[in-house]
């Protein structure tokens, strides 16, 4: 036993030796020499090999030696600051697909509604939409096993897997006493994060519910679509970034730029050179100078921010909503063996009058109530959108004030 134990204290601190002579080399390979090897944590590197030594012997119940690794390792990335993470397994896979912008699966949209996996939409042209499924249609089986009506996850995974493999989908559907079963071929989806609609003749409206590397293409399409609905070029836009994470970053500076005709869109600053960059607008401004409202909120984060930062810096948006989150740092995921990676702040970065945002957010110009008084009779499900949610509302106000001022600036330079 105490041979086992002695082999685990000194695995580990082979370990440890093993990052110090790889510190040493990296140091001597940037003609650093004056890092001298014994300030390396020596005596924490013994004490971890302790540590482990104990919990091994003396835990109350048998723990192996990869399980105690793992746990120091994800609890030293985890410590870091909120952000960091290792990523394995199914984690990581969401990680790739939300990234990416499209997976292999049948193509609902669900959510979780009094212990019922209910069908928020399907999308179009996708397997689900196709065989027929409905909005408000419930979840019950998945190849024959019951769904879990706890964590919306399992679900989700169960209904996504190899292009071509088949899944059988047991649904529920009012007015139908036997339970619906559907066999759908699982092909490549899509995940569109931007939506789009006229609130006014003149007057668009983009969602973007999360940056993806096709986030980008999505906006400059519902740009398109929103002008040819309009059938001239619009008198303003509405861009709505609440509750939105962020996402890829190269997709949030895209978004920036579609709107930007010159001008920093962000900096950021880390220790290695490819942590440390600034990123300016190029000539080409798709809305032509016609007045931008940003709808932001306390969920509004990381790429959203940055999007809402660059044109309120730029003088090109009005920011309507509440103080965003304030997630100033910016996650490089760094691919590991076995399938892993370790998702780790790189840079901190900064709107272009030079500001961090971390942790204190972007403020609006024009801050809205948490909790207004509700409206003195309901409103219709098929009301405008500027209708059933004020904040829009609200927003297409401002947005029709500052395209006033901007028709009344152009007639006062003429």
């Amino acid at each position: 036993m105490k041979s086992k134990i002695r082999s685990l204290s000194l695995i580990v601190l082979g370990l440890v030796l093993g990052l110090g002579i790889g510190l040493v080399q990296g140091v001597r390979a940037d003609k650093q020499p004056d890092v001298p090897g014994k300030d390396l944590p020596w005596a924490d590197a013994r004490m971890l090999a302790e540590v482990l030594e104990r919990v091994k012997r003396e835990y109350v119940t048998p723990v192996d030696d990869h399980q105690l690794l793992q746990a120091a390792i994800h609890g030293m990335v985890s410590s870091l600051d909120p952000y960091p993470t290792m990523l394995e397994g199914e984690e990581y896979d969401e990680l790739k697909i939300n990234s990416s912008g499209e997976y292999s699966g049948v193509g609902i949209e669900v959510s979780m509604e009094d212990e019922q996996v209910v069908v928020v939409s399907p999308f179009d042209g996708s397997p689900a939409a196709e065989a027929g499924i409905r909005s408000g249609d419930i979840i019950v089986t998945i190849d024959g096993v019951p769904v879990n009506t706890v964590t919306l996850d399992d679900t989700i995974g169960r209904m996504r897997g190899p292009e071509g493999s088949i899944v059988k989908i047991g649904i529920a559907r009012e007015g139908i006493a036997e339970p619906l079963l559907f066999s759908l071929k699982r092909s490549r989806v899509e995940l569109h994060s931007v939506k789009s609609e006229m609130l006014e003749p003149g007057y668009g409206y983009v969602r973007i519910s999360q940056f993806s590397e096709t986030t980008g293409d999505e906006v400059d399409a519902a740009l398109k679509s929103l002008r040819k609905r309009n059938g001239a070029a619009l008198h303003g836009l509405v861009l709505d970034l609440r509750n939105n994470p962020g996402g890829v970053l190269e997709a949030a500076v895209a978004v920036a730029d579609t709107f930007l005709d010159h001008g920093v869109i962000v900096t950021a600053k880390g220790r290695t050179p490819e942590s440390k960059f600034e990123m300016d607008a190029t000539p080409g401004d798709a809305l032509a100078g016609a007045p931008i409202v940003i709808l932001v909120n306390g969920g509004s984060a990381s790429a959203a921010e940055i999007v809402a930062g660059a044109l309120k810096d730029n003088r090109r948006a009005k920011l309507v909503g509440r103080t965003t989150f304030g997630k100033g740092s910016v996650q490089t995921v760094m691919p590991l063996s076995e399938d892993r990676a370790i998702k780790l702040t790189t840079s901190l970065y900064y709107t272009p009058s030079g500001v961090s945002i971390n942790h204190t957010g972007i403020a609006p110009d024009v801050e809205l109530e948490r909790d207004p008084k509700p409206a003195a009779a309901p409103v219709p499900d098929d009301a405008p959108l500027a209708q059933r949610d004020w904040e829009i509302g609200r927003a297409l106000q401002e947005l029709k004030l500052s395209a006033a001022s901007s028709g009344a600036s152009l007639t006062a330079r003429r």
